[in-house]
């Protein structure tokens, strides 16, 4: 009789470590959630640059070719 009323003490003393476990284990999930939304947004901000610097590169690719033909026309 007496372990019957061991058990469901134990029984809840599991939940309890079970629970408590799952509980700081989501933190940790919610932490490294955090951290690569904020290294996303940095990496959207790098490809916004990037783009206006490949932009940036083209007109001056085509400016260089524009001032080439001009000089081998004289």
């Amino acid at each position: 009789m007496e372990a019957m009323k061991k058990m469901p003490v134990a029984l809840i003393a599991a939940l309890l470590v079970q629970t408590v476990g799952g509980l700081v284990w989501a933190g940790g999930a919610a932490a490294r959630i955090a951290t690569l939304e904020q290294r996303v947004d940095e990496q959207r901000l790098v490809a916004e640059r990037l783009a206006r610097l490949e932009a940036q590169g083209e007109a001056t690719r085509a400016a260089v070719e524009r001032i080439e033909r001009r000089l081998e026309e004289k």
